[in-house]
């Protein structure tokens, strides 16, 4: 991050800079995106890139890393009040699911129906007879204005046998109302505290923006997901912000840092990241730097004090 009086501070940077010191190593920093740092590794006009940069095979072709750093992976951020309302919860209602619970319901009204009509059919003919198929269908009829405690009295069993089903029935329908009643009020909740995206597999369904030439670039182009390119994963954010975009694929730790501090919390990010990233400090091909900044690498993030940087950025511990 640039402080107001353009001093930059960060993960990497507090990194870079406990390393410089215990090499006696003068720098200077130059301020370049993401696409400049690649290229001035590759043409030797930097000689170390220091960001959230992820080591990849493709980049390891044309340049050196350091032993990874920091290991996450990519988040998902969207905007706080992005739930999914009533039509999500329409949908959740009307699911595979829901009909799978609905027939079995049916089922089980069909099977006492058929039980008070067995008892029924010979000693009650005005209610539950006039043939096996009319006589079940009054027996169905009665199982469920009887679950449902309408009773609207119509048909009521006169035999024991009759009534000890709908005594069974009766304390049986009770719980199955109550459970049923209960996923119907989850299902509800949920749906208004979810937001409409809650993982990768829902990208392709909304709006997208990342960064050109970044690993969350290249995993959006690899699943066929459409995305917005935007220079910095700041002014992606200030899109989703400004409700440009439905969401931004970028590395997790960056998001979390700007939902929580720039945005102030109009945005968040997903629980969980996906595709692993391992970051490390890019370097020219053949450098002479590797070994001897890789050792003090591995000695500072031993140390409490990365535990304590850490925890200041990210606010994790290792």
């Amino acid at each position: 991050m640039k402080n107001a009086d353009g001093v930059w501070s960060g993960l990497s940077i507090d990194l870079w800079r406990q390393i410089a010191t215990d090499l006696d190593l003068p720098y200077e920093l130059q301020e370049r995106d993401l696409a400049g740092l690649l290229a001035g590794l590759e043409d030797g006009s930097l000689d170390a890139a220091v960001a959230a940069l992820t080591i990849t095979s493709q980049r390891e072709e044309q340049m050196d890393f350091t032993h990874p750093f920091h290991t996450s992976g990519l988040g998902i951020a969207v905007r706080a009040d992005d739930t999914g309302g009533w039509f999500q919860a329409l949908v959740r209602i009307f699911s595979p699911e829901f009909f799978k619970v609905v027939a079995s319901l049916a089922l089980v009204l069909l099977l006492f129906g058929f039980l008070v009509w067995f008892f029924e059919r010979k000693k009650n003919p005005d209610q539950f007879g006039d043939g096996p198929l009319r006589g079940i269908g009054s027996g169905f009829w009665w199982s469920a204005v009887t679950m449902t405690t309408v009773g609207y009295g119509d048909k009521a069993p006169a035999t024991l046998g009759g009534r000890l089903v709908g005594m069974v029935w009766m304390f049986g329908a009770i719980i199955i109302i109550s459970s049923f009643t209960a996923a119907i009020t989850s299902v509800l909740t949920l749906s208004g505290l979810e937001s409409r995206i809650s993982g990768p597999e829902d990208l392709a369904k909304v709006r997208v923006a990342s960064v050109p030439s970044s690993t969350s670039a290249a995993y959006l182009e690899q699943a066929r997901v459409h995305f917005s390119g935007y220079s910095s994963a700041m002014t992606a954010m200030s899109a989703l912000s400004a409700g440009e975009v439905d969401a931004v694929v970028y590395d997790a730790p960056i998001l979390r840092y700007l939902s929580g501090e720039v945005t102030e919390g109009v945005l968040r990010v997903l629980p969980g990241v996906f595709e692993r990233q391992d970051y490390g400090i890019g370097l020219p091909a053949g450098s002479a730097l590797r070994e001897p900044v890789n050792r003090t690498l591995l000695e500072k993030i031993h140390s409490s004090w990365w535990n304590e940087r850490l925890y200041r950025y990210l606010g994790v511990e290792k």
